[in-house]
């Protein structure tokens, strides 16, 4: 069914990276999200009504909020989709990431309505009445919800939307919820035993609990998360691949939204080179940085000097003392600047998150190494990054 869907609505279906084809995607699964999330709650409140059971009337509201995300989320890619304008000059992308959470503030809501009314069941409990086209609507939820559940997953994935993947989360976990309430079904008419309202707070929890599983994944690109290691990897790996560049690093990813990435680096290339030739071969990363990846790419030039044995020997020696501190840090923009007296070695030192280092302790630490084990004749600058 989904590859029927697919293959009907979506033009240029294996070329994801195009927005437009993207935010296609998005809208099919805002539509079919919206269809079958209200057929849901029709039929799940019809069967409360006829038996009285708040656990199925819950399970119905539930899915209503379900049919307001996906509309919401498809709202969220039609403005995602909008081109660049004056206020804007990176579009409109996050809006889908903002989608996203407000999807998940409503998820959250409606799970807190529910807690209250099954609390309310649980003190003051009310007769239910057996109907068998209900545990029929239930069943037939459980498998519409799991069909909608691998449906939106699959579309996350292939389309890489966080938005999508939370919806997808969210089905799974209308399909555990409502086997809850046949469950609680099941054990009332076989041991008499009403625990309508128990099972209304644990749907209400999973309902909670999805919410703030959805916040999180929604909340990290809008408040900027660090980039995917293997999206580094193969940046580094293609600046790399021309011979002239000798090094990468400050490699900084800027998202303005799925499909729309800013990145800038720092590609160290020999000083005595034609300035020239390195600037076209800098066009030239560029270009390439932006038909592999989709991005924007401005790359600075650090000239590194190749051919002096004495820089060559003192450089080595720096990052020696370097990693025996600590070998997670790392080195690079070295220079040196020598003087009648001393000379300085200039670098950047890389210290990684996660590291519960005082910089100005590393940098008088490695300051005082420096001069010690290099005879007091060099004394180091050293800059602080973190990436």
């Amino acid at each position: 069914m989904t590859n029927l869907l697919i293959s009907l609505f979506i033009k240029d279906k294996e070329n994801v990276k195009d927005a437009k084809v993207r935010n296609a995607y998005g809208k099919m699964a805002g539509i079919v999200g919206i269809c079958c999330n209200i057929f849901l709650f029709a039929t799940k409140f019809f069967a409360g009504i006829i038996t009285g059971a708040i656990s199925i009337t819950a399970d119905a509201f539930n899915n209503l909020s379900d049919a307001a995300s996906s509309i919401i989320t498809l709202v969220g890619f039609g403005m995602a989709g909008k081109p660049a304008d004056e206020d804007h000059p990176f579009g409109h992308g996050r809006m889908e990431y903002v989608s996203g959470l407000v999807v998940s503030i409503l998820i959250l809501m409606m799970g807190v309505e529910l807690f209250k009314t099954s609390v309310e069941k649980v003190i003051h409990p009310e007769v239910i009445t057996e109907q068998w086209i209900s545990y029929v609507i239930l069943v037939i939820s459980i498998a519409l919800k799991f069909w909608m559940y691998m449906f939106n997953k699959g579309i996350g994935w292939k389309i890489h939307s966080e938005t999508m993947k939370a919806t997808a989360a969210d089905s799974l976990n209308d399909c555990i919820s409502t086997a809850a309430v046949v469950g609680g079904m099941l054990v009332f008419h076989y041991f008499h035993l009403n625990i309508d309202g128990i099972v209304g707070i644990f749907v209400a929890c999973f309902v909670l609990w999805g919410g703030y599983e959805s916040i999180k994944d929604t909340m990290n690109p809008l408040l900027g998360e660090s980039p995917d290691p293997e999206l580094i990897a193969k940046i580094t790996e293609t600046v790399l691949n021309h011979k002239m560049v000798i090094g990468v690093h400050d490699i900084v990813v800027h998202d303005y939204g799925p499909g729309r990435r800013i990145v800038s680096l720092h590609a160290e290339v020999p000083y005595n080179k034609d300035m020239m030739e390195v600037h076209d071969l800098m066009d030239h990363i560029e270009m390439r940085l932006m038909e592999e990846y989709h991005c924007e790419a401005t790359i600075h030039m650090d000239p590194v000097v190749t051919d002096d044995e004495e820089v060559n020997e003192t450089r080595k020696e720096v990052f020696n003392i370097v990693k025996k501190y600590d070998k997670t840090l790392s080195v690079h923009d070295f220079r040196m600047v020598k003087g009648p007296t001393h000379t300085n070695v200039i670098f950047d030192l890389v210290i990684p998150y996660g590291k519960d280092y005082e910089p100005e302790k590393i940098v008088k630490d490695l300051k005082q190494k420096i001069k010690d084990e290099m005879q007091g004749k060099h004394y180091a600058v050293i800059r602080v990054d973190r990436f």
